[in-house]
């Protein structure tokens, strides 16, 4: 979205006159019958979605503004959703690094000053980029964080409990719901924790190979090893290429982890070089618990 767009979207906030500070607690109606009564949430990213929605359960209405099959790294929000956010009563926020937030938050602060927002990473250990990826050529990120904290169990208990804390703030009546959805959610995500150090015992070689490097934070917590082909999303050049072939071959890999959010092309030509495949797993899929236990098999196998 550019700048003009920008300020179409707020002069529409402003004719519509839903811009008005909200009071915490006073829901938001939506609806031809204006019988919509649930706390309206909304979310940067799929992955904190499915966190709003097991804790909140019936009492939230969940919306969020990166799409499914959208790209972070890219996506501008539509000036419908720059209206639909006057509407709501809490941002979620991974608070990372994503690169949509850094984007867009202080635009959304501005337009909507009386908006709650929820820092689902607060508690968590940020790590940078360069700490969660190996490989031989310089990624040029410097300092820069990884943002894909909710790829580990672990940091996705802290979050759900961030998520837990502001929605009981914000509807001190659901406080004891939001409770209890949290410490369910939380037994099943230790669970998952243990289900997945289980699945990866044992094995030897515990180096993947992916595109984009995604799974920083889902390697450290297993104790696994991360070699990334890209780097900020920036399209590789054929030297950088012919890096990560040499080192996939000198480690013999042969599988390469893609994203659906990330043309495959270049992928598949490092996939060839290798003489291997390529294997899709989605850092950004609603279904949380479902997808790491996909990743997980998809990791595994590639060990053997």
């Amino acid at each position: 979205m550019n700048r003009v767009t920008f300020l179409i979207a707020a002069l529409l906030v402003l004719m519509l006159g839903v811009a008005a500070p909200l009071s915490a607690g006073s829901f938001g109606k939506s609806g031809a019958d204006g019988g919509n009564d649930r706390l309206q949430v909304v979310t940067s990213i799929v992955p904190l979605q499915f966190f709003v929605d097991r804790i909140g359960g019936d009492r939230v209405e969940t919306t969020v503004m990166v799409p499914p099959g959208g790209n972070p790294h890219s996506y501008e929000p539509t000036p419908g959703q720059m209206v639909a956010l006057s509407t709501a009563q809490l941002f979620v926020k991974a608070g990372s690094g994503v690169e949509f937030e850094l984007e867009w938050m202080e635009r959304f602060k501005e337009l909507y000053p009386a908006l709650a927002i929820c820092n689902a990473s607060q508690g968590i250990a940020l790590r940078s980029m360069d700490e969660h990826v190996h490989h031989s050529h310089r990624s040029g990120g410097g300092n820069r964080l990884d943002p894909h904290i909710w790829l580990s169990p672990a940091n996705g208990v802290t979050m759900a409990e961030n998520i837990c804390n502001s929605l009981a703030a914000l509807d001190p009546a659901g406080s004891d719901g939001y409770r209890r959805n949290f410490a369910d959610l939380k037994q099943e995500l230790e669970a998952l924790s243990a289900e997945i150090h289980t699945a990866l015992a044992g094995i030897s070689s515990r180096t993947f190979l992916v595109f984009h490097p995604a799974w920083g934070y889902y390697a450290e917590e297993f104790g696994l090893r991360q070699i990334a082909a890209e780097a900020e999303g920036k399209e590789l050049t054929p030297k950088s290429m012919m890096l990560i072939v040499r080192q996939a071959e000198a480690e013999d890999i042969r599988v390469m982890f893609i994203s659906p959010q990330f043309s495959p092309a270049q992928a598949e030509s490092i996939a060839r070089e290798i003489g291997g495949v390529t294997r899709t797993v989605d850092p950004l899929s609603h279904d949380y618990i479902g997808n790491l236990r996909h990743a997980t098999a998809a990791f595994s196998e590639s060990f053997r």
